[in-house]
């Protein structure tokens, strides 16, 4: 028996993740340590750090993609309003539809522009009104106006960044509550990043985002709470990621507490 998954109309608090002493391991290895944070709703969160650090793999716990690697486990509590994802009564695919994601590499399906934003819904048994939902996450996505007309074309066609805006149509169309975001922006050009940026201050409004970006300017412009993550070797040369600080976007960028903060986001180390 499975336990349905609270979503932010059930609540009244502004915290939709919460973290609580999290360690994450793969096998005999800590991978990241310590992990303590809050994400609040309809805010852009993004998580900043030298390679290695551990961004993506807090990211992936968040929606439990981790657990498809066998060597994976965590301790500690990752909470979602409040319930603890890593329960044994919490479905993972529930889990994951209501926490989507998008990944680094535009990963559109190799169907039709309409059939890839339909996919999710029908897998889920959706009753309502196929068009207008398609409609919806395309104009979600800021991609009606682009695609309207060639809905029967193949995703795979279309130009890097309309691939990326595909993906996160398709991610909104099984109606989430979270987005995830690995690095959205990594494979585009600067042009089509803008407007991936500009999208995710219109998702907010709908969504809370988590994002893990290398691109510091991304971060300061984009987000609203930044975690740096900075990471430390033992004797071993093993590599394991910690939270150094987490704060309001500006306070990381203008005035962070930590050392190790200012000089990453100022370009001295990372």
């Amino acid at each position: 028996m499975t336990t349905n998954l609270q979503t932010s109309t059930k609540t009244n608090t502004d915290v939709v993740f919460r973290t609580e002493n999290v360690n994450i391991y793969y096998g005999d290895f800590k991978a990241v340590r310590d992990v303590n944070i809050e994400v609040p709703r309809h805010a852009i969160t993004a998580f900043i750090g030298p390679s290695g650090c551990g961004k993506s793999t807090v990211l992936r716990c968040f929606n439990r993609l981790n657990d498809l690697i066998k060597s994976f486990h965590l301790d500690g509590k990752i909470l979602y309003h409040g319930q603890d994802l890593y329960a044994s009564d919490i479905d993972a695919v529930e889990v994951r539809r209501q926490i989507g994601m998008v990944f680094q590499q535009p990963n559109p399906f190799p169907k039709t522009i309409y059939d890839n934003i339909a996919f999710g819904p029908r897998l889920l048994g959706y009753k309502g009104d196929m068009d207008e939902l398609v409609e919806n996450s395309l104009r979600g996505a800021a991609m009606w106006d682009d695609v309207k007309d060639k809905l029967k074309a193949l995703g795979t066609d279309l130009s890097g960044g309309q691939q990326q805006r595909l993906c996160i149509a398709r991610a909104i169309a099984v109606q989430p509550e979270v987005l995830l975001m690995d690095e959205p922006c990594a494979a585009l050009d600067p042009i089509s990043t803008l407007k991936i940026e500009d999208l995710m201050q219109e998702l907010k409004e709908k969504y809370t985002l988590v994002i893990v970006t290398h691109n510091m300017q991304q971060a300061s412009r984009a987000s609203d709470f930044t975690a740096f993550f900075n990471v430390q070797a033992n004797e071993k040369g093993q590599r394991t990621g910690y939270i150094e600080e987490h704060d309001r976007t500006e306070v990381i960028f203008q005035s962070p507490k930590q050392k190790a903060t200012q000089e990453y986001v100022s370009g001295r180390f990372g």
